[in-house]
């Protein structure tokens, strides 16, 4: 892949993702595929004004191993060190950069029983400080080719040129053009207009209708709004949490979704695929699940607390996105999600409530924010979706149909 295009590509994760802040420090965190191109995101980070930029690598290989080698009881202990190195980012806010690029079967045949117990047991340990951090701090996911993740989307090309494939296709989608800053400006431009369509309708309620069977209808909160793009912390500063993006979401209200949805597109979760599935929710909870592939995997991230058996988020994205045209399943959240409307289990985001920054994350919980050590998307946008929205007045006001947008 030509360099210049990959420093464009560093440049917009830095400015526009996470909108490093002169004196900010950053983490990065990333697997061992392509090093070459952290060393230039560390570059751009500390031409952005970075104090201090650090790099903490994985790799799912090991992951594999721990899980396999360590008891429950040592894969669920957080040591000192770690309420320390914590403790310092709620009082530091560093910048946090997530770049994947990990096998989507990479933990295929490990012991999920073992790894929900030991997640939910750090979890419990670990969320009181992620709370203190929220909303305060700038973060962006993006991504990256590694190796076993692009011969699985290119199967008929060699390596090489899978990865090359897979660079193309991520930097594509990305906005990555000859000024992706100026790309990713118009692109916010626009989805904050069509959130602030949508926020001017005063809706109550999203019903969803597909011909593969989906028949769903979610509660909002009357406080509740859409975001998209780009988003502003409590620090008030503007960045754009995912690269790519092309949803408004908002929060649903915990309590009130009735009805099934089908998926259509397979869910990647702990390193293994969860394909062609269902839920099927009453008074807002998740009380049955099918799939063809990995429903036991499905029962499991259900199960992972109270919360996640609940709705934390609607988003909408019109079937004849970027993504969605590249004809490419990403076996990616990131960018599957981006492709097809899509629905999230688990944790619901504070910030879609009016006035979230004077409130307390109590006060937002209790009007319906659900919460929850997950928040896993799934994806159910067909070419045939229809979503009305209902008015608390009862106005039905058509918002897609065939997929897309109806307004």
């Amino acid at each position: 892949m030509e360099q210049n295009r990959l420093q464009q590509y560093a440049r917009l994760i830095a400015k526009t993702g996470g909108r490093v802040q002169p004196g900010q420090e950053v983490i990065i965190m990333a697997e061992l595929d392509q090093p070459r191109f952290i060393e230039m995101l560390v570059e751009e980070c500390y031409a952005c004004g970075a104090k201090r930029v650090r790099v903490e690598w994985t790799h799912q290989p090991l992951t594999r191993s721990h899980i396999a080698h360590c008891d429950v009881e040592t894969l669920s202990t957080v040591e000192e060190w770690e309420k320390a190195k914590l403790a310092h980012q709620v009082e530091t806010l560093p910048v946090r950069i997530y770049i994947l690029s990990e096998d989507p079967d990479g933990l295929n045949g490990i012991d999920q029983e073992k790894m929900s117990r030991a997640g939910a047991a750090r979890s419990k340990i670990l969320k009181p400080y992620r709370d203190q951090m929220e909303n305060k701090y700038q973060w962006c996911i993006a991504a990256v080719p590694g190796e076993d993740w692009a011969k699985k989307l290119f199967p008929e090309k060699s390596s090489a040129d899978a990865i090359e494939a897979l660079w193309e296709a991520i930097l594509s989608v990305s906005r990555v053009t000859d000024d992706p800053i100026a790309a990713w400006d118009a692109h916010n431009r626009d989805l904050t207009d069509r959130c602030n369509a949508l926020n001017a309708m005063g809706l109550a309620q999203l019903r969803y209708h597909a011909g593969n069977g989906t028949d769903l209808t979610v509660g909002l909160m009357p406080e509740g709004m859409f975001l998209g793009g780009g988003e502003t912390s409590l620090q008030g500063i503007y960045y754009n949490p995912n690269i790519p993006s092309e949803e408004v979401f908002t929060t649903p209200k915990r309590g009130e979704a009735e009805g099934i949805v089908y998926s259509s597109r397979p869910l990647s979760y702990r390193g293994e695929l969860i394909e062609d599935f269902s839920v099927r929710f009453e008074k807002g909870k998740a009380v049955e699940v099918h799939a063809r592939k990995g429903e036991a995997l499905l029962k499991e991230l259900i199960g992972m607390d109270e919360g996640a058996a609940y709705l934390g988020e609607c988003a909408l994205v019109p079937y004849d996105s970027p993504i969605r045209q590249s004809e490419l399943l990403f076996y990616n959240t990131l960018f599957d999600e981006n492709a097809a409307c899509h629905l999230a289990l688990g944790m619901g985001f504070t910030n879609c409530v009016r006035g979230f920054e004077e409130k307390t994350l109590e006060e937002c919980r209790a009007l319906g924010v659900n919460d929850s050590i997950i928040h896993e998307d799934f994806m159910i946008g067909t070419a045939d979706l229809s979503i009305d929205g209902v008015t608390a007045d009862g106005q039905v006001i058509p918002l897609f149909r065939n997929g897309n947008w109806a307004f």
